[in-house]
């Protein structure tokens, strides 16, 4: 009875179901359910299991003495679904991001034909709207930068549909040097990042968006449509677009990496979101929200 279980909360899953019955004090800490509609034609199995998610979220609702979300977006839904008393814990992340081994193959593979590279990192699903990094970079390399690069890291695993598409669309807008890496190491990853000259997240759907902090680390300038929690995540810096058309975005990138003041400034003002992330005292949080 002493015990406190915490669940993280998401997708449907079975420990959704067995949370209830535990006997013992009970936490949930939700990262939020993506919604069906953005896999109900490509992936009908995928729809299914968040569909199922969304209905153990709120089945859920005062199972928990204690409830948290990641991000105040998240938070928001469950107060939605009859939470009480939720409190935000931002998501906790490993703040070595920004070093590490940066593997030399795919640093190379990047970097010594000296093209611009715009990045983004997230699995390649349907609500991280790829779709749209596509138009985006359809037009930068055609108006902005012509020696330019898209890099999209992040596993398509599963949603070999979606990819299909995005494949499609690349040949169809003639775009060139689109890489998809699918799975690659974290020093791989590195290696990703260290090479890039932006980060451009155009998604539609996120509870938190770690990607955009670890860019941050990298010191890469961000870019990102205002969506979801990632206003929240970026808090103030970065650059953010409220209903942006692609020329512009793929102007204004272009107009920032070109001009050395605009880009110091970006830069310094992610320093200081980082840093500040970066000295949260974690566990004191933790302390505070659950009676440890």
């Amino acid at each position: 009875p002493e015990d406190l279980a915490l669940l993280h909360l998401s997708i449907g899953s079975r420990a959704n179901l067995l949370f209830p019955t535990l006997p013992c004090r009970k936490a949930s800490l939700y990262h939020n359910v993506t919604p069906s509609r953005f896999f109900e034609r490509l992936n009908p199995p995928m729809a299914a299991v968040l569909d199922e998610g969304r209905r153990q979220v709120a089945a859920l609702a005062g199972v928990a003495a204690f409830n948290l979300a990641d991000s105040e977006f998240n938070a928001g839904e469950l107060r939605a679904l009859g939470y009480r008393d939720v409190c935000v814990l931002p998501l906790v992340t490993d703040c070595a991001f920004g070093s590490g081994p940066v593997d030399p193959g795919m640093r190379a593979r990047l970097a010594d034909d000296g093209c611009f590279n715009l990045l983004y990192v997230g699995r390649v699903v349907p609500n991280k709207r790829h779709d749209k990094l596509l138009q985006v970079f359809h037009h930068f390399q055609n108006t902005v930068e012509p020696r330019s690069r898209l890099v999209i890291a992040g596993s398509s695993n599963g949603q070999e549909a979606y990819k299909s598409l995005l494949l499609g669309s690349v040949h169809a807008l003639e775009l060139k040097r689109v890489l998809l890496t699918e799975f690659i190491s974290a020093a791989e990853l590195n290696a990703c990042y260290a090479t890039a000259t932006a980060f451009l997240c155009m998604s539609e759907h996120e509870g938190f968006c770690a990607p955009l902090l670890e860019s941050m680390a990298w010191d890469v300038p961000v870019f990102a449509d205002a969506q979801a929690a990632v206003p929240e995540t970026l808090a103030g810096v970065g650059v953010l677009f409220h209903g942006a058309d692609s020329a512009t975005i793929a102007e204004t990138i272009g107009r920032v990496a070109r001009d050395p003041a605009l880009r110091t400034a970006v830069l310094a003002k992610q320093r200081q979101r980082l840093d500040a992330y970066r000295r949260r005292d974690v566990w004191s949080e933790i302390q505070a929200l659950l009676p440890l």
